[in-house]
């Protein structure tokens, strides 16, 4: 499985996420990150996606130590994030019943 998170903000923020992306709390082994990838526009501000993988058993505690990690960014003006996870198509079949 994987979860990704999506993160916009204003360019004027873009020191003060920066400052406090390198000092942002280590993740746990079992996540594999892939990311940040940076993007920007004029009209949507900064954006940044981030994959994390891991197996489906440490999914709770997976998703804890992702939103810990993003909680640092708190209080920057205009930061904003969603924490989505996806799952493999045979994962989302047993959700549905099939």
């Amino acid at each position: 499985m994987v979860i990704i998170t999506n993160v916009t903000y204003p360019p004027e923020s873009t020191k003060e996420i920066a400052k406090r992306y390198l000092k942002a709390p280590t993740l746990p082994d079992f996540l594999i990150k892939k990311g940040p990838y940076i993007s920007s526009s004029m009209t949507g501000g900064m954006n940044s996606i981030t994959f994390y993988e891991l197996n489906d058993d440490r999914f709770a505690e997976g998703i804890k130590a992702i939103q810990d990690s993003m909680t640092i960014y708190f209080g920057v003006p205009g930061y904003k994030y969603d924490l989505k996870p996806y799952f493999e198509l045979e994962e989302g079949l047993d959700i549905l019943g099939l």
